[in-house]
């Protein structure tokens, strides 16, 4: 069931580029409903996915990369609809739906067994934690993308100066929302760690790297707050933020080896 539903997702949100892509470049308003709804329904058997995997593995759906993965996908595209049906703003979903389309795609080429938990996940922070951190991740992953799109707006003149105000403003705001959820995230991680391991924090590689993602986005917050930064500065520093957040989850896994190993 699942892999029926993965691949319903993927159809939904290959469509859904797609339809974006004509909507933005052909002005079709048609196109541009089609691919909400389009969008929404990748969402839905997204969902799924999640759901039925948590039912039948009758634990948290996100102990190895597989589900990581699945439940990465989810949270970005809620991320991306809230933003669609609050601003309006379906030049967003391009990207979004492509993102979307390569995390689960590359999800659907791993291992989908059903594994146990190891007895340090065998815990009820698991889900506060890991719910926190995808949607703290689902939330920045926004300002990544209204951070790449202003700077290829801000470099054309004739670019509407309303629409890259919106960007660098929705930058912040997703970056603020995000970083609450990174926040819980980092605390009840280190809470974890005490019921599981003797100790607050142990210097591992992803929660070394989960504290500089989260310096990353405190000193984004501080300039935009305190120092009144704003622009193409505050642009990059999201992008930078963003791909420290991909290191963490990926990266760490892959390249460096400690207790977090097996998500």
């Amino acid at each position: 069931m699942n892999l029926t539903f993965i691949n319903l997702s993927l159809a939904a949100y290959l469509c859904a580029s797609i339809f974006y892509i004509t909507h933005i470049v052909f002005g079709n308003k048609f196109s541009g409903r089609a691919a909400t709804v389009i969008f929404t329904l990748g969402f839905i058997f997204n969902t799924i996915v999640v759901f039925n995997r948590w039912y039948v593995a009758g634990r948290p759906p996100f102990v190895n990369l597989f589900e990581s993965l699945v439940f990465f996908a989810w949270s970005i595209v809620l991320m991306f609809l809230i933003v669609e049906f609050i601003y309006k703003l379906k030049l967003l979903g391009i990207l979004a739906s492509l993102m979307a389309l390569l995390i689960l795609g590359y999800a659907s080429l791993l291992d989908t067994a059903i594994q146990p938990l190891l007895p340090a996940l065998q815990s009820n922070w698991i889900s506060i934690h890991v719910v926190s951190y995808f949607l703290g991740y689902g939330a920045v992953a926004v300002s990544f993308v209204t951070s790449l799109l202003y700077l290829i707006f801000s470099k054309n003149p004739s670019s509407d100066s309303s629409r890259i105000a919106v960007l660098d403003l929705l930058g912040y705001r997703f970056i603020a929302f995000g970083f609450i959820f990174l926040t819980i995230g980092l605390t009840t991680g280190a809470v974890w760690a005490n019921v599981a391991w003797g100790r607050y924090w142990n210097w591992d590689p992803k929660e070394t790297w989960s504290l500089i993602t989260w310096l990353i986005y405190a000193l984004y917050l501080h300039l935009w707050l305190v120092k009144g930064w704003r622009g193409k500065g505050a642009a990059y520093l999201s992008i930078i933020g963003f791909l420290a957040v991909m290191f963490t989850f990926l990266g760490v896994s892959y390249l460096l080896s400690g207790l977090h190993s097996y998500i």
